[in-house]
């Protein structure tokens, strides 16, 4: 019900751009423009140190300023219809790791107590808005939500990456009859933000347990070290000749 007095006062109050405040307009040019990297668009990104079972990772744009804004605003203050502009990025990402083919979208889950204290699931929301964009340029896609929480992670804002990763081991899984629908399958795994990887990495594993195959992850942000390493990557590789 939260979610639904969100929006329903959406439509009728005044508000600011989630991104810079702006009056009267929930999402600015300026910050339309910020989430698609000025033109630039989505690109993969690096953690470092990466952890093991890590996928691939395409990313929409750096975990910063107007981005870092917007994300929250949808996430934590329940701005709804921030979805469609961050399921655009998403879009973009998964397009970034697959090009037109068709797309099994994976979100990584969001714990029961913090969806229920935000009164939505961002991730799922951002997901299926991706999931249409998609398909408006022709792309087949669906959202398949199988993954689940098996057991209770403590907030890993603030953990180191090995701290990150031994919280997160072990916690998601694919259940009983979900597994099916994901047997043989080629999945790309979806979340908001990528940071040390590690969250990615058990969406991973539990994926693969349950017999699918992972061909990567798209994320809406990254932080900007996670892009500077694969730029610096690319330019270190040799040139053909």
């Amino acid at each position: 019900m939260q979610g639904v007095w969100r929006e329903l006062a959406g439509l009728v109050l005044p508000v600011d751009c989630a991104g810079c405040g702006r009056p009267r307009t929930e999402l600015c040019a300026r910050c339309r423009r910020a989430l698609a990297r000025d033109g630039r668009g989505p690109r993969r990104v690096r953690p470092w140190p990466a952890p093991a079972g890590l996928p691939r990772v395409w990313a929409g744009a750096p975990y910063a300023d107007e981005v870092r804004a917007v994300l929250l605003a949808h996430k934590e203050r329940g701005a709804l219809r921030l979805a469609g502009p961050l399921g655009e990025v998403l879009a973009g990402a998964v397009r970034g790791l697959r090009g037109g083919s068709p797309q099994l979208l994976v979100p990584v889950p969001s714990a029961r107590r913090a969806v229920a204290g935000r009164g939505h699931d961002p991730v799922r929301r951002m997901a299926l808005a991706a999931a249409r964009e998609l398909r408006r340029s022709g792309v087949a896609a669906r959202v398949l939500a199988v993954v689940r929480q098996r057991r209770a992670v403590s907030d890993q804002a603030g953990l180191s990456a090995p701290e990150r990763l031994a919280n997160v081991a072990g916690a998601l899984e694919v259940p009983g009859a979900a597994g099916r629908l994901l047997t043989g399958r080629s999945a790309v795994l979806v979340d908001d933000l990528v940071t040390t990887g590690a969250t990615l990495a058990e969406a991973a594993r539990a994926v693969r347990a349950a017999g699918g195959r992972v061909i990567g992850a798209a994320v809406v942000a990254a932080p900007r070290s996670a892009f500077a390493l694969e730029e610096a990557a690319v330019v270190s590789l040799p040139r053909g000749g």
